[in-house]
């Protein structure tokens, strides 16, 4: 027998499509030692294993496919719409960097996270949208790297991609902890358009603290 891993899209537009696979699997089904080969083989660019909630606490650990890392965005948004929809709402995530509150509204699931949480990124910003879309995985070869642009600075829309071979990622749809990032250093709430054709809300809240929302889909499960 296989380990179940449940999939769910996360950051997807207003018709469900796009967003960034998430693997979700649970801690009773996998040892420890083992985790990290999991999200390996799975190959998704994150992949948590999650624990029962208690007090409407739930502990994940978040793997990709190289490391494990004490937060990310497009899994915790994706954990937190997947316990709602088994029908175990959860108000808080515990994640190894601190606790990720969850709420929702009007059909986004929303967390809410500190900047320095954030893997560090290289953050580059672009003049145009055809130098974003000219980058290719292969001018990396280490570190995490975000690209942006523009598309309406008064709105506060966003063009984006994000390349980490470091974490054994070459190109990321949708980059949560990216955008809670980029959030805090411009201090402002953002619309981001990232990959192919993800989306993703983010608000400034103050002292460091960010919030991050989209929409989630479940996609078909698989045995790992």
């Amino acid at each position: 027998m296989g380990t179940r891993v449940d999939v769910v899209r996360v950051f997807t537009d207003q018709n469900g499509r796009y967003g960034n696979e998430l693997g979700i699997a649970r801690a009773e089904d996998v040892a420890p030692a083992d985790r990290q080969a999991l999200a390996t083989k799975a190959g998704y660019s994150e992949t948590v294993v999650v624990e029962q909630p208690v007090a409407e606490t739930a502990r994940v650990r978040i793997y990709t496919p190289a490391l494990e890392l004490p937060f990310a965005g497009h899994p915790s948004v994706g954990t937190a719409w997947w316990f709602a929809e088994q029908g175990t709402p959860v108000r808080t995530l515990a994640v190894p960097a601190g606790p990720v509150a969850v709420d929702t509204v009007d059909g986004l699931t929303w967390i809410t996270a500190r900047g320095e949480w954030a893997p560090d990124f290289t953050f580059h910003q672009l003049d145009d949208a055809e130098e974003l879309a000219a980058l290719r995985p292969d001018d990396y070869s280490s570190g995490q790297h975000y690209g942006w642009m523009w598309v309406d600075e008064h709105r506060g829309a966003v063009r984006s991609r994000m390349f980490a071979p470091a974490m054994g990622i070459g190109e990321d749809q949708a980059t949560g902890a990216a955008a809670i990032a980029l959030t805090a250093r411009l201090r402002r709430g953002l619309i981001i358009t990232q990959g192919v054709g993800s989306q993703l809300f983010t608000e400034w809240d103050s002292d460091g603290w960010a919030k991050l929302g989209g929409r989630v889909r479940a996609d078909n499960p698989v045995e790992l």
